[in-house]
């Protein structure tokens, strides 16, 4: 009997398998390598001048040199970032930088790239797990990130000395990465920029699921069931509003208020929870990830007054 109801379960069962499978690789499958169409086609057709403001930015951060850098992650993948110098003398601040979802360093960075440049101030660009030249099958919304962070973390102190200061930067899923890592930071991370970044996995994934149209309750059991199953993870392993609430170094937030992804009140809840000091720039118009691109002038006056701030903390 027990083998006529395996047998007559198996098909079901396997359809079920693949179902979850499916739902698994379409949410946490690897991203990007790099595209040329750095603007999703409906803001392209929407906001001309961003597309060339950003082929602007965009094409001097390809031209810059960066050394190929690498790192073991502490579940043994292979990490790849790309590290820019910009410092005379190659002793003060890096900034450690985390590009988004299914993006890449150079798209998300240029304009922190540019900045740094002018301001001296080095940069690691990392590419994210499952991302570029980065090993990894799952993108874990920054429950595993958080910890490349912490290794990255650990590569800058290794190769350039234990007294060289930190300025952890991320855009969206890279601002989520940095402030999910920010209860457990060493006392060289002298401050966080966070750009659009959401509260928790949790919460940024049943919100698209609800965006979609879907139902929530049901559809987010699947994905955190597949993510559970397939990926060897928890989306609600991690939260960035709850570290922030032991976080001890400034934090500075920055959001369009016109994100339709990721909604600028959670940076107005990563702000409310965040016990350190902290600053909080929204810009009107400003779709996900794009601040810079329509408050240049207004965006780069915050970035260089925190780390006027940071320096020497």
């Amino acid at each position: 009997m027990a083998k006529k109801v395996l047998a007559a379960l198996g098909a079901p069962a396997a359809v079920a398998a693949g179902a979850l499978g499916g739902v698994y690789a379409f949410v946490f499958a690897p991203g990007t390598s790099g595209r040329e169409d750095c603007l999703p086609p409906e803001v392209r057709s929407r906001r001309p001048e961003l597309q060339r403001k950003l082929d602007e930015l965009y094409g001097a951060a390809r031209k810059l040199k960066g050394e190929r850098v690498g790192v073991r992650s502490r579940d043994a993948l292979a990490l790849s970032g790309q590290y820019f110098r910009f410092s005379a003398s190659g002793e003060g601040p890096v900034i450690l930088f985390f590009h988004g979802y299914h993006s890449w360093p150079l798209r998300d960075g240029c304009g922190m790239l540019k900045l740094a440049g002018e301001l001296g101030i080095d940069v690691l660009a990392a590419d994210q797990r499952a991302h570029g030249e980065s090993a990894g099958r799952a993108i874990t919304f920054g429950v595993r990130e958080r910890y490349d962070c912490l290794d990255w973390i650990q590569y800058i102190l290794d190769r350039f000395g234990p007294d060289r200061d930190i300025v952890l930067g991320g855009v969206s899923m890279g601002a989520a990465t940095v402030l999910m890592a920010a209860d457990r930071l060493p006392a060289n991370v002298k401050g966080i920029i966070a750009d659009c970044g959401y509260t928790s996995p949790r919460d940024i994934l049943k919100k698209v699921i609800r965006q979609c149209h879907l139902p929530v309750a049901p559809v987010y059991f699947l994905v955190r069931l597949g993510a559970r199953a397939f990926g060897r993870f928890d989306p609600e392993a991690a939260s960035a509003a709850r570290a922030l609430e032991t976080c001890r170094v400034p934090v500075l937030f920055i959001h369009g208020e016109a994100d339709n992804f990721v909604p600028c009140d959670m940076s107005r809840e990563n702000y409310a929870r965040c016990a350190a000091p902290k600053a909080l720039v929204t810009v009107p118009g400003a779709d996900h990830g794009f601040s810079y691109l329509v408050d240049r002038e207004g965006v780069e006056a915050a970035l260089r007054r925190f780390f006027a701030e940071t320096k020497g903390k």
